[in-house]
């Protein structure tokens, strides 16, 4: 067995009620004054308020920043920053989905390094550690409270930048699904099914190694029996648990073991058209699935027997899977690209240019097997 490196956060609290450690730890970390990033529309519900209670109840100042409005743009880091520093605060505090955790991550990095946060992209560019951070998650699909990677968009060149550094990882990850209970049918699919897509992706990359394996296959196994169920009932606790614990086992093995083609081309997607990242995942995965199906045909096969819907061969199980997955977004009615809002001309027009993009993200490298810039395009059209 090779030599393997493997990151995850130092704590990590499942279960309902593991918000209300915010404070607790907050405290341990020796922090006196948080920055509290969420997004505007949380808000309007307990979710922010709750955690601000825990830390403020522990002796510790909240300065809220609720601009986190739409995915991570460098302007939401550099205002957040800005209030930071202004205010004098020793620890981030992130509640919300991805893109309020992606920039409380990006905001606590660039609080101890120099720059701009568009000098970071890429891998392991960061020369000094983060505030310390605590990230809470109120969606079950990013899987950002436990990964090593950021997502920001620069609005003057449309790309979404990757950026990936073990010290993004946050200091605690506080994963409590009663705090999924509020999100929409909608929101609830495509979070679930961006998890999905980790999950599948951590599997079948070329990147994975053991560890991850063994963690993608248990959020697979969480994932695909309970999401039906809590989106369609979002009282179900347990359905609810389960997604949210698959989201986080699908966060630390793709952080682990990176992802593939999905979301090489998904990044453009929001990039050029403003679709949230979950979405675009769920629009993506069944067509991109039938595309990798053969050239990773084992290891689907391997999925197949977990969720029990193996068949004949290896390659009619890693069919098998393919059609499971085609028909979870039908039953969370998953809308097509031209259903989301995409102009079929546009999409034409600016699709090798996001192809060139999607292949630059390195990604797609990972996939069982290669895409060229022509076969991309190609799944953007099946897509509309």
């Amino acid at each position: 067995m090779s030599t393997y490196d493997f990151r995850v956060p130092p704590l990590v609290v499942i279960g309902g009620g593991a918000f209300q450690r915010a404070g607790v730890e907050a405290k341990r970390l020796g922090a006196k004054r948080a920055l509290l990033v969420t997004d505007e529309n949380l808000l309007h519900l307990s979710h922010v308020r709750m955690v601000q209670c825990e830390l403020q109840d522990h002796g510790l100042s909240v300065v809220v920043y609720p601009e986190v409005n739409s995915e991570p743009t460098v302007e939401h880091i550099e205002n957040g920053l800005a209030l930071l520093r202004q205010e004098e605060c020793d620890i981030v505090v992130s509640v919300g989905g991805g893109s309020p955790i992606d920039t409380g991550k990006a905001i606590a990095l660039m609080a101890t390094n120099t720059g701009s946060i568009k000098d970071y992209v890429g891998m392991d560019k960061f020369k000094h550690p983060k505030l310390p951070l605590i990230a809470v998650p109120t969606t079950a699909g990013t899987g950002s409270e436990v990964t090593r990677f950021i997502i920001v968009t620069d609005t003057a060149t449309n790309v979404k930048m990757l950026i990936g550094s073990p010290l993004a990882i946050s200091d605690v990850a506080l994963v409590d699904y009663k705090l999924t209970v509020t999100m929409p049918a909608s929101v609830t699919a495509s979070t679930g099914l961006d998890a999905l897509t980790h999950a599948l992706e951590a599997f079948i990359s070329r990147r994975a190694n053991p560890l991850s394996d063994n963690l993608a296959l248990a959020a697979i196994n969480h994932i695909l029996p309970h999401l039906r169920r809590a989106w369609a009932n979002p009282e179900d606790a347990q359905s609810r648990a389960w997604v949210m614990q698959g989201s986080t086992e699908a966060g630390m093995a793709f952080s682990n073991s990176s992802v593939a083609l999905v979301h090489g081309m998904a990044r453009p997607i929001g990039a050029y058209f403003h679709i949230p990242h979950g979405l675009s995942n769920a629009m993506l995965l069944p067509a991109v699935m039938r595309f990798s199906h053969e050239a990773a045909a084992d290891r689907l096969a391997r999925v197949a027997e977990v969720v029990g819907v193996q068949r004949g061969g290896i390659i009619e199980s890693a069919l098998s899977v393919v059609e499971e997955v085609e028909g979870i977004c039908r039953d969370l009615e998953v809308p097509s690209l031209s259903g989301a809002g995409i102009d079929r001309d546009r999409l034409l027009h600016f699709a090798p240019t996001m192809a060139r993009d999607a292949i630059a993200s390195g990604s797609p490298g990972n996939n069982p097997r290669l895409a060229s810039e022509e076969e991309i395009v190609e799944l953007y059209c099946q897509c509309l």
